[in-house]
């Protein structure tokens, strides 16, 4: 994909601008190029490239609304792009929560854009799956895997005279690897935006390890444990309790934030005085882009601090309602660990479970943010500051917000996630005492 360039955009923008005859009009220019390669039994299983930049242009008459999208952009097809959303937005009912488009704002360059990711080209895609190919192959091992570059761009602009363009690359790589007789298996998954801090190499000799140890896995009663999580097994859990961030939804009810009578807990304590967690588009490890969805200008944002809950997400519309001021919603999550390794957490332990990965999760109850999910792709026994043996999956029953209630020691943070999935994340391994596991998995 050719990336188009400020200048090109910024011309683009103009005449759709000046083409639209309603009261406001709204440009977004996305265009990405995802080259990924999937691997399954030791073999290449497809390969391939998608590329595609498209326009999509929103237009309001009062409150009324009409949005349309084209991937063409010579003058014809940029005219029937607007002329599609303003009939659409004369046959469209009022929005009684319309927000007329934002205001001219300022946006800082975040630094989200590597040139060496950029240039992934096939070559370099098949040396990082034959790495783990081969290396399976010669220990009669299992490989599966997925590995995706994205390289993209986003302009911005509204009549209001906001202009924003920036670039992005990103690179996300997962692996399992089993044994031949299925009765093993680890699993290992690596993000970056630069391409320089992925290693294919360390990221499935991770995965190969946790195969090899965890054959012959032993079944451990149902209880409570403390428990390490690795960060992957983390972020999946706190996944599901940032979305209650939300501060309409803590305040008409609908959130693990919610207080009676409508309020919210904000400025409440309710997690470990070692949790931090915040927001910040700058970040070198997890940049993201300036500006949010309603092309507001993010900022840093302390959500968490030092356990108590210190700032909340107001939509535009929330924010007037509640006499707050609204700024970019979140594009990352970080939060705060130490510089203790998994290796530290485990030789501090006498008696616990290593947990890999969870998956299959599903909310139980917003309120709570209980969550049910299982544990898969190595799991372990831990006695004595030392991994005796793997043992069966689990089904736990758990809320996060209570899991960051029982923190004993937070471990190193590493960066998770990227533009295909959830938020890039900076999450930490973390020891928890009184994790709930309910049950047994037969599930490897």
């Amino acid at each position: 994909m050719t990336l188009l360039t400020q200048d090109q955009t910024k011309r683009i923008c103009d005449r759709v601008l000046s083409l639209s005859k309603a009261d406001e009009c709204i440009v977004s220019i996305n265009g990405k190029r995802n080259g990924n390669i999937r691997f399954a039994r030791n073999a290449v299983s497809t390969a391939g490239l998608i590329d595609d930049t498209s326009i999509t242009v929103r237009v309001a008459y009062g409150k009324r609304q009409g949005t349309a999208t084209i991937n063409e952009f010579d003058d014809k097809s940029l005219e029937k792009v607007v002329r599609r959303a303003e009939d659409l937005a004369r046959l469209a009912p009022e929005n009684p929560e319309f927000m007329p488009a934002v205001a001219k704002a300022p946006f800082k360059a975040s630094n989200t854009f590597v040139q060496k990711t950029a240039d992934i080209d096939p070559e370099i895609r098949a040396q990082a799956a034959a790495y783990s190919i081969e290396a399976c192959r010669k220990k009669g091992l299992v490989a599966a895997g997925f590995l995706l570059d994205t390289t993209s761009f986003e302009t911005i602009a509204n009549s209001n005279g906001v202009f924003g363009h920036q670039a992005s690359t990103s690179l996300d790589f997962t692996c399992t690897i089993r044994t031949e007789d299925g009765r093993g298996s680890g699993w290992v998954k690596r993000s970056a935006r630069d391409l320089a801090r992925f290693d294919p190499r360390e990221a499935a000799d991770v995965a190969i390890e946790k195969a090899l140890r965890s054959v012959d896995a032993k079944a451990l009663e149902p209880g409570r444990y403390t428990v390490i999580l690795e960060p992957a097994a983390t972020s999946d859990l706190l996944n599901y309790m940032m979305n209650g961030f939300d501060a309409r939804r803590a305040d008409e009810g609908r959130s693990f934030l919610s207080k009676a009578g409508g309020k919210n807990r904000l400025g409440d304590k309710l997690f470990d005085q070692q949790v931090n967690i915040w927001a910040d588009p700058w970040d070198p490890n997890v940049p993201v882009l300036p500006w949010d969805d309603n092309m507001l200008p993010r900022e840093r944002q302390e959500l968490i601090k030092d356990g108590r809950i210190n700032a909340l997400d107001y939509s535009l519309f929330w924010a007037k309602q509640k006499g707050q001021r609204a700024v970019g919603s979140p594009g990352n999550v970080i939060m705060g660990g130490t510089n203790k390794s998994t290796a530290e957490l485990i030789a501090n332990t006498k008696k616990g479970v290593l947990v890999t990965r969870t998956w299959y999760i599903r909310m139980v109850d917003p309120q709570s943010v209980l969550l049910t999910g299982l544990t898969r792709d190595g799991t372990f026994y831990i006695e004595n500051g030392k991994i005796k043996h793997p043992i069966k999956n689990f089904r736990f029953n758990e809320s996060p917000v209570t899991m960051l209630n029982n923190i004993e020691e937070i471990g190193m943070p590493v960066v998770l996630g990227g533009d295909e999935g959830p938020n890039p994340m900076v999450i930490p391994s973390m020891k928890v005492r009184d994790f709930n596991f309910t049950s047994l998995s037969d599930a490897v």
